[in-house]
């Protein structure tokens, strides 16, 4: 099956891209009336050549210096370049630019077309070869072939086909239409009488068919489900797209004049719009100046044109040829991806500044020089998708994110997605939680330690203050981190950590599990003749009230006291008001247990006198034992659970 791939132009003014796609493919990219009238290229053409092996979507662009921008959204999506100089002109300013402008967008292969050869000689188109290798040297195109054409004679026309062909054998390209997600950033949009809005772009990647809904991204922000009613490869009409090919899409119920350039299509949820990138920024090392903090710039991403600023992050100032991180704030909402490539030029739309890759598509703003923030940015260039996944989830905070974010946020196949969430909370880099209404929140492990650690330190603070309290109030222990989030989560996390023995409690009252009360010395001789009672006493306690005068001066404390009993073994709770030692409860589950593996059920009456107690003791008793979950109720009886 033919593989299919973007071949761009790329060029000065008049050095003959137009004339060299036509003899090439027979079609005239120059559609508009006005570039007919001037004889320039104004506006992006389109045509389509095949080479036995390939299907070349071919991209013509504009070389005049006003048009850059129109040439940049041509660019978008081109797997090869074919640089265009002309024999009689050779290196001209566009042809410079052309070229840092393909390097920037990170098109890796290409050959160079010398056109307009018949108009010199065999000495002359060898000068300008020279002089054009040395344009290229350190480039991706350093050794890429110099084939001499004339569109005019037909002259090594056959020989420019033959390296084309040789290219695309080499080219590694590989279209996933059946992974990856479809998108499309449109770069053109019309009207059919009869059929209504079409729009045109190239497919940067996955596919869509006939019938599909997509998701329209308008470029303010909002989005809109449409349906795909028609689709058109090359002028002829396809039942389905993929990554490589120019497409026509024909969108059912879209208002032509609500469309335009810069716009996209995609699949439903892969898009997030988005006002701040963070970028690796690369100042070109054609720029006179360096770039400096808050430098308003043209941001040319997918085929948009938006303006902007650039906020350095690691350095005050990027001279031309170095690398940096930065953050572009715009104007208006951008949709990217994870590594898309982007170009930087001048407010005034003169000079080309530079580019790099997007490496956070929806970012929030980064604290210059912001240490923890900027290592985890560095995280989201490695080429590891683990570590790219960990950054993204890191940024995410608590808030969590879906795990198919990571194919926009860190550029991971969607295939890949869940099996690499997996092996990162398998290797506790990431937590998957699961919060209360059946939902579940993938977190970063890193941020899940801080709150954890955040929640502990709490609960040390409310020890500290209240040595004698054995637990505190789970709700309002939380509610001190000052947190401002999911609160299914924040619970969530406290489960977490009386699952790992550093907390104990319940869903209403909670403690550090290294907590011991303190008590003075006068307070431990009162647990003390507390305990002593009690042990004393059997299934007939004392209640707490009652020592209330041994208590003097700790009769605040009293509560306090007995539950640190508890806490050290020698009580057991039963109600507020009645307690048993802990000898005492163990024989009582002792006795009813016996009791009830021997007959049917027990009345209440019935266990008070196997305890030898009374009603008022035998009631609480056997709830608690109903709430231990010893026995439960049967009609008027207790049977053991």
């Amino acid at each position: 099956m033919p593989r299919d791939l973007i071949l761009g132009t790329a060029g000065h003014i008049d050095h003959g891209k137009t004339s060299l796609v036509k003899v090439l493919t027979g079609t005239d990219c120059d559609r508009l009336p006005e570039e007919k009238a001037r004889g320039i290229t104004i506006d992006i053409g389109f045509a389509h050549l095949d080479l036995g092996g390939a299907r070349l979507g071919v991209v013509d662009v504009p070389g005049h210096e006003r048009f850059v921008k129109n040439m940049l959204a041509g660019a978008t999506g081109i797997d090869l370049a074919l640089l265009v100089v002309a024999a009689d002109d050779s290196v001209m300013p566009q042809t410079r630019e052309h070229l840092e402008i393909l390097k920037l967008l990170g098109v890796r292969r290409g050959l160079v077309a010398l056109t307009k050869a018949d108009l010199v000689d065999e000495t002359t188109r060898e000068v300008v070869a020279l002089e054009v290798r040395e344009l290229l040297r350190g480039s991706f195109l350093e050794a890429a072939p110099i084939v001499s054409v004339s569109a005019h004679t037909g002259l090594g026309v056959a020989e420019l086909k033959s390296a084309l062909e040789v290219l695309v054998e080499e080219e590694t390209v590989v279209a996933k239409p059946r992974a990856a997600w479809f998108r499309l950033p449109i770069d053109r949009a019309f009207v059919v009488q009869g059929h209504g809005t079409v729009v045109t772009g190239s497919v940067v990647s996955g596919g869509a068919a006939v019938g599909d809904e997509v998701e329209w991204h308008r470029g303010d922000g909002t989005t809109e489900l449409v349906r795909v009613r028609g689709l058109n490869n090359h002028g002829k009409t396809a039942p389905a797209v993929h990554r490589g090919q120019r497409a026509a899409v024909n969108l059912a119920g879209v208002p032509h004049e609500q469309v335009r350039r810069g716009q996209e299509l995609a699949r439903p949820g892969f898009l997030v719009a988005a006002r701040v990138l963070t970028v690796r920024l690369f100042a070109s090392a054609e720029t006179r100046h360096p770039f400096k903090h808050r430098l308003p710039v043209r941001v040319h991403v997918g085929t948009a044109e938006i303006m902007g600023s650039v906020s350095l992050l690691d350095c005050d100032s990027l001279n031309p040829g170095e690398r940096g991180l930065a953050q572009l704030f715009l104007t208006e909402p951008a949709t990217a991806v994870w590594g898309q490539p982007f170009v930087l030029r001048d407010s005034s739309a003169e000079h080309t500044l530079g580019g790099g890759q997007v490496v956070q598509p929806t970012a929030g703003k980064v604290r210059r020089r912001h240490i923890e923030a900027i290592e985890q940015i560095e995280k989201l260039l490695s080429d590891a998708p683990e570590a790219r996944a960990e950054a993204v989830a890191w940024f995410a905070a608590f808030a969590g994110f879906a795990p198919t974010d990571l194919v926009r946020e860190a550029g991971v196949e969607p295939d890949q997605v869940d099996a690499l969430v997996a092996r990162l909370v398998s290797a506790g880099k990431l937590a998957d939680l699961a919060l209360a209404s059946n939902r579940r929140l993938v977190v970063s492990a890193a941020r899940v330690a801080e709150l954890e650690s955040r929640v502990l330190d709490t609960l040390a603070e409310l020890h500290a203050a209240n040595p004698l309290m054995t637990t505190h109030d789970r709700q309002k222990a939380l509610a001190r981190l000052d947190y401002v989030g999911d609160e299914q989560l924040l619970q969530a996390v406290a489960d977490r950590l009386i699952r790992a023995k550093q907390l104990v409690g319940d869903a209403r009252r909670v403690a550090r599990a290294d907590f011991k009360p303190k008590l003075s010395a006068a307070q431990r001789k009162l647990k003390d003749k507390i305990v002593e009672a009690h042990a004393a006493a059997g299934f007939a306690p004392p209640e707490p009230k009652e020592f209330v005068n041994q208590a003097g001066g700790n009769a605040a404390a009293l509560k306090d006291i007995f539950e640190v009993a508890c806490a050290e073994g020698f009580l057991v709770k039963v109600t507020d008001e009645f307690y048993l030692s802990a000898e005492a409860e163990a024989a009582m589950r002792r006795r009813v247990t016996e009791r009830l593996r021997a007959g049917p059920g027990a009345t209440v009456a019935e266990i008070r006198d196997l305890l030898g107690t009374t009603r008022k003791y035998a009631v609480p008793v056997c709830e608690y034992l109903d709430r231990v979950g010893l026995t439960k109720r049967e009609g008027d009886t207790r049977v053991l659970v």
